[in-house]
């Protein structure tokens, strides 16, 4: 007689991921080599919850897809903390980082988000509703824009 087994279930589970993401930059970087140019990709991922935490990550991969999931997985592991007042801020913060200067103010519920680039994904990820923020360095470059707006975020006190 042939032995009956309970059929076999996948017993993991793919967690379910509490953070939103938004892909801010995808750069084709080349090596050049003696047997011609090798092509990879770079891109820029932020993360958050909506509730106070946020990351920026950077991934090279042979591909997009493997680049991205790179990115995602550092901007993970390096999220931090920011403690909001409701849907804004607590105080008004500026911060520097490299090149990028960002000043973020808090605005009354309703103002809405007044920013623009880089620091907007930032700060809508974060989930801050009511707030304007101005890029007051020269550089128009995402990543610096966006780790500036972090570093602003950072400086928050409670």
């Amino acid at each position: 007689m042939a032995e009956t087994r309970p059929p076999k279930f996948n017993t993991r589970f793919k967690k379910q991921d509490e953070y939103n993401d938004h892909v801010l930059d995808l750069r084709r970087v080349t090596r050049v080599t003696a047997g011609g140019k090798r092509f990879r990709f770079r891109a820029t991922v932020v993360v958050g919850n909506g509730k106070g935490k946020i990351g920026v990550g950077v991934g090279k991969g042979p591909d997009v897809q493997k680049a991205i999931e790179k990115a995602k997985n550092q901007a993970k592991k390096g999220a931090i903390t920011v403690k909001l007042k409701g849907n804004t801020i607590p105080h008004e913060v500026e911060a520097k980082f490299s090149a990028a200067r960002v000043l973020i103010k808090p605005a009354r519920p309703g103002h809405g988000l007044l920013a623009g680039g880089s620091p907007r994904v930032v700060l809508k990820l974060v989930g801050v509703q009511d707030a304007t923020v101005k890029c007051i360095g020269r550089t128009k470059n995402k990543l610096t824009n966006a780790l500036a707006a972090i570093e602003a975020l950072k400086s928050i006190k409670t």
